[in-house]
């Protein structure tokens, strides 16, 4: 397969191109699965890089992908917590290219449902299917071209079939051949990472909910404690801790151009706490709705605490609250 490390990265009129930037970062992780403890694979012709399914991952397999899922547009990293916090590690995230690397590679916009197997699918790759209503709002949605390849995580505790890469790769333009996958569940080091590395991305999403321009916001700056993995299986239970990560434990901070009405008309609606189904651990919210996330209030997916700097005026609001005893009762402590 030829290589997708071009010498330079090409732009677009919203910064670099998302989907060049991710096939570099793939080829670092590819090359390197054996020392993030992962399995390089090739399905139909893709490549799949197992980062919990079959193998155990690692902490610094947790990073790569939420690395992949932002075209690399983004720092994430571990940070330690203060003694009074019920884990030992945050995963933040800090970028200067939000809109782009978070709305257009890292929201799992994607359901893949194809036969009897599922995943949540993210990653800059959803940009070349384009069938999501927010990345064509955003004009985020591309076509693919000869020489560029297609490239995303899946959130799946089984690897995906041959008709499942066939599917995927049609979706997006591609040949197989020039599908990259990583994928892990929610149930492994990796795939918690992964997922709670998105603080920054649950709240520009909020703000797209409530039809707030989030090409206004500059940079961000996010954390959200890394739970203890659910047990081995337990999809509904890594469901539910990386949620409670995100909703009771996650703290945002925008930056933003835009003037005081307007940040003052939405600040306070986007923390989790604006969502009539706070308050509970969201496996218990989950199976109040029959497992079915399209039941669940969509106002709740959002960081606990966002904190957003006016760039034109100097002025800050922040809202919201962490809830340590929900998170105390999510992760069994």
């Amino acid at each position: 397969m030829k290589s997708a490390t071009p010498n330079d990265l090409s732009t677009t009129e919203f910064g670099p191109d998302l989907c060049q930037s991710a096939a570099q970062c793939f080829e670092t992780l590819w090359r390197d699965a054996p020392t993030l403890k992962c399995h390089a694979l090739n399905i139909a012709g893709a490549r799949v890089l197992d980062a919990g399914v079959n193998c155990s991952g690692s902490l610094a397999a947790g990073l790569a992908l939420g690395r992949l899922c932002l075209g690399d547009l983004a720092t994430v990293r571990y940070a330690p917590t203060s003694p009074q916090d019920l884990v030992g590690l945050v995963v933040t995230i800090q970028t200067d290219y939000p809109v782009l690397a978070c709305l257009g590679g890292q929201y799992a916009g994607w359901p893949v449902s194809v036969g009897d197997y599922f995943a949540m699918a993210s990653g800059p790759m959803r940009s070349l299917r384009g069938k999501e209503a927010m990345l064509e709002e955003l004009r985020l949605s591309r076509q693919a071209t000869k020489e560029g390849f297609a490239v995303g995580v899946l959130e799946s505790d089984k690897l995906p079939g041959e008709d499942v890469i066939e599917s995927m790769a049609e979706e997006c333009g591609v040949d197989p051949g020039r599908l990259c996958l990583a994928i892990a569940p929610s149930t492994s080091i990796a795939g918690s990472a992964q997922v709670v590395s998105r603080s920054v991305e649950t709240a520009l999403h909020k703000l797209h909910a409530l039809d707030f321009d989030v090409t206004r916001v500059m940079s961000a700056h996010g954390d959200a404690p890394l739970p203890p993995p659910a047990k081995l299986g337990d999809t509904i239970g890594g469901i539910g801790r990386t949620n409670d990560s995100m909703l009771y434990g996650a703290r945002v901070t925008l930056w933003v151009d835009a003037e005081d009405d307007l940040i003052e008309s939405v600040a306070s609606k986007v923390p989790s706490d604006s969502s009539e189904d706070h308050g509970q651990p969201f496996a218990k919210i989950f199976k109040q709705y029959d497992y079915d996330f399209y039941k669940v209030d969509p106002m709740l997916f959002s960081p606990a605490m966002v904190t957003i700097h006016s760039l034109r005026s100097g002025k800050t609001w922040r809202h919201g609250q962490l809830n340590q005893d929900v998170l105390r009762e999510s992760f069994g402590l």
